[in-house]
């Protein structure tokens, strides 16, 4: 045995991350000892001290105990010490440093999350997904009123997303109910049939239709993916609740496909035992997939432990393969399940659920409440709490790292109300917008948009929310504005807007000339050189690697028409995020370019003798997870479906007034001229670059079918949730009047000019289309269409007298 002296010294020397547990229950609790050792229940239990684990389980405890090795001596041990006492040697002889904990699971007389702090320097919760469900249908609706599954989603969403902060992982145990073969494009009436067939079974609730757990799964995956969780899913065996056919982890081959949630992190328990190989497989062939072989150990027999972790082992990378104890009601069954080697125990527990700084502070023994702890990763100093304001400049608040987590994380940060009225060219409040100086918001973090910072060290930023009080948004809140009229959108029609942007920019560099400092172009290259390409590469390398890390999809980059012009085409997802995605986008671009000496600037026309920088926007419509803006070869007008096309009819007949969001300053109508591709005239085309609106067939798409509508009018200086509200809110109108477009335009629009309407030609007609549009003020609201229209007019007054001050918009935008 020698040679396992190495592997047997560095387990024993361990503390270990328990990625999986329950809680410990109370020595008096009903649920009995037994339990400790099988999975088994009732009359089944008589049967358990006749197994091979529960013989070397039993001489395991002895041993620990000092006492005799038989069950009457261990349970009298236990009832002469105390469960503290027990408690202290088990999980010291365990050396666990962390535990995960599903409270989700009720035992009699158990203990809460917090009292388990008592044994293990870092306790953190496990939200089972499916106890949450119940626990909501159990409760009565006011007024005696019905569950409705829009009603029940709304309820579960919200309550998942307010915890999701706060828990490390979600867990689902949809292999007792239903079986693991679950439908992510699950149909919204099959999950309204379940829900009325479970609440019509009676209380307490108990979810086992297959079509309400498979919508709840679905749901929550969203939520997992949004807040960066990792979903823990049952796999394999376990109570005679489960069907152990339906356990099978390649049943879950439709989620591990579907292409939203390529990016979840699964893990599949227990070692999915019996199907440990495939679990294996699953994880070797999925990146997204992890493997735990917590129950496993320590409730087979040897020979089957050493089988079930071979198995696992045989083709799933070391770095995806965790222990848990599964512990669960005694202290007894986490000391008997700690069997594995350093990798399994604890590095890729620590990788996957984040709790690296925790970990690290208790090692040196630093004395810091648990609540901070939680957050001290990667020793950060600063988080940047960022918002966009009416006039689309980016603005941050810097709070220290504790002071976020002391306070600002729950409490928010102070802003005056005047920050949503602010124009580019002051940071007092323009007149019109109705909001002064009295007043204040709250700057509230939205933890799910919270990034390290890839370009600068020992920082974080995260998106902010404004509200009026913590929980209560503000009606001036962009971001809230784009969720509320996203709602409506799916609500009336069961559809989301998914969007693309295209990022045009300059880079510049600082010249000296006759004494005065000039922005001159980085290079003065043609459309798409490789030349330009070579000399900026390292600076693009680097900003593709920050927009990695920020989970934000790049699609291509090139060298553009103007000198020293760039443009990075981002993927396309769900509008909420893609406006996000833009914002950490623009904030990657210029950070990186400023560390290579430069400046990045996307104002729309820097210089007027070169061509203008644009934000185009490509917008589709999806129904449960497919694109439905495309239409069909059997019957397809313009190669779009009928929702698609009176969608963007709607955008089409609101495009002047969407201007005022999109275009929003007196230089943006210098860059919208005829015959420079930015689309200055009132139509549409297929693939018809001088069209303000276009439809695309990029590649794998049917010939004669689009997937996607491009808006070329939006540019750098645009709020993004701001836009594509706008464009939202125009495509509900659409949809609502059932609009039809008229025929596309096939050539040159500007050769049409005396047949065809022109787009505004000035700011000032975009804000006069907008005050007359009774569609944008329903949707969009009539107070905060009055900041914007009151914002917009203090640009018009300032730079029409200032002809040269946009010449100091590169700095700002």
């Amino acid at each position: 045995m020698e040679r396992y002296a190495e592997l047997k010294e560095a387990v024993e020397k361990l503390e270990l991350v328990d990625a999986h547990a329950h809680n410990i229950v109370d020595l008096d609790s009903t649920f009995p000892f037994l339990r400790c050792f099988s999975e088994a229940e009732g009359e089944a239990l008589s049967y358990v001290p006749h197994s091979l684990s529960f013989k070397r389980s039993l001489r395991d405890i002895a041993k620990l105990y000092g006492c005799e090795t038989s069950l009457h001596a261990i349970e009298t041990h236990r009832r002469s010490s105390g469960l503290q006492s027990i408690s202290i040697k088990c999980f010291e002889a365990a050396k666990i440093g962390a535990i995960l904990i599903d409270d989700g699971i009720e035992f009699d007389k158990m203990h809460d999350v917090e009292w388990h702090r008592n044994y293990s320097p870092v306790v953190c919760r496990v939200l089972r997904i499916e106890h949450l469900a119940e626990k909501i249908l159990d409760k009565e609706l006011p007024n005696g009123s019905e569950w409705t599954l829009d009603m029940f989603t709304e309820t579960f969403m919200t309550k998942l997303k307010s915890v999701a902060d706060r828990v490390v992982a979600l867990k689902s145990i949809a292999a007792y109910r239903s079986g693991l073969e679950i439908d992510t494009h699950v149909n919204k009436k099959d999950a309204e049939e379940g829900l009325i067939e479970t609440l019509s079974a009676g209380k307490p609730i108990r979810i086992q239709n297959k079509h309400l757990i498979d919508y709840i799964f679905t749901c929550s995956l969203e939520v997992a993916l949004k807040f960066n969780l990792p979903m823990q899913i049952h796999t394999g065996f376990g109570d005679k609740d489960l069907d152990l056919r339906l356990s099978n982890p390649l049943h879950l081959r439709t989620v591990l496909e579907d292409k939203r949630f390529a990016r979840s992190c699964i893990v599949l328990l227990h070692a999915s035992y019996p199907f440990s190989k495939e679990a294996s497989y699953l994880a070797s062939v999925y990146p997204q997939v992890y493997v735990d072989f917590g129950l496993a150990v320590p409730k087979l027999s040897v020979h089957g432990m050493i089988s079930s972790v071979k198995g696992l082992l045989e083709l799933a990378p070391i770095k995806k393969v965790m222990f848990s104890t599964d512990g669960y009601a005694f202290p007894e069954t986490f000391y008997l399940a700690v069997e594995a080697a350093e990798d399994i125990f604890k590095k890729n527990a620590i990788r996957l659920y984040k709790i690296d700084g925790i970990i690290d502070l208790f090692d040196s023994k630093n004395a810091v409440s648990n609540d901070l702890v939680m957050t001290f990763q990667k020793d950060i100093v600063f988080i940047r709490i960022i918002w966009v304001d009416t006039s689309g400049q980016h603005r941050c608040r810097v709070v220290p790292i504790k002071r976020f987590y002391d306070v600002v994380k729950k409490n928010g940060v102070g802003l005056t109300s005047a920050s949503m009225a602010m124009s580019s060219t002051s940071d007092g409040p323009s007149n019109g917008t109705n909001l002064t100086a009295v007043g204040e918001i709250r700057l509230m973090p939205d933890l799910s948009r919270k990034w390290m910072l890839p370009w600068a060290q020992k920082e974080e930023m995260v998106l902010a929310d404004m509200h009026v009080k913590p929980g209560q948004a503000w009606e001036y809140c962009p971001r809230e504005a784009l969720r509320r009229i996203t709602k409506i959108l799916k609500d009336e029609f069961n559809l989301e807007m998914n969007a693309g942007f295209e990022n045009e920019f300059y880079l510049l560099r600082n010249v000296l000339r006759g004494g005065r400092e000039e922005w001159v172009p980085f290079d003065s290259t043609p459309y798409c050189s490789t030349s330009a390409f070579d000399s900026a590469s390292p600076l693009f390398q680097e900003v593709y690697f920050a927009l990695q890390s920020l989970d934000i999809p790049v699609e291509q980059l090139h060298a553009e028409s103007g000198k020293g012009q760039f443009e990075i085409a981002l993927g396309h997802r769900v509008c909420t995020d893609a406006a996000d995605n833009l914002i950490f986008a623009r904030e990657a671009i210029r950070a990186v370019a400023r560390k290579h000496g430069l400046l990045a600037t996307f104002v729309p026309k820097y210089s007027l003798d070169d061509i203008g920088s644009g934000s185009h926007v490509h917008i589709s419509l999806w129904e449960n997870g497919k694109n439905v803006f495309m239409g069909s070869k059997q019957s397809s007008l313009h190669g779009m479906s009928v929702v698609g096309e009176e969608f963007m009819a709607g955008v089409l007949s609101h495009l002047p007034s969407i201007l005022a969001f999109t275009a929003p300053l007196p230089n943006s109508y210098d860059r919208i001229q005829p015959d420079t591709w930015s689309g200055a005239y009132l139509c549409w085309g297929k693939e018809n670059r001088e069209a303000p609106l276009r439809t695309a067939c990029p590649p794998g798409v049917s010939d004669g079918l689009v997937s996607n509508f491009e808006i070329k009018s939006f540019d750098g200086c645009a709020n993004p949730h701001l836009g594509l509200a706008s464009i939202v809110a125009a495509g509900i109108d659409g949809l609502r009047r059932h609009l039809r477009l008229p025929e596309p335009v096939e050539t040159n629009p500007s050769s049409l000019s005396e047949s065809i309407e022109r787009l505004p030609k000035e700011l000032s007609e975009s804000v006069e289309a907008l005050e007359k549009d009774e569609v944008m003020k329903n949707l969009i609201g009539e107070n905060l269409l009055k900041a914007v229209i009151g914002v917009r007019k203090a640009e018009i007054d300032y730079y029409s007298k200032n002809k040269d001050a946009f010449k100091q918009l590169i700095h700002q935008y």
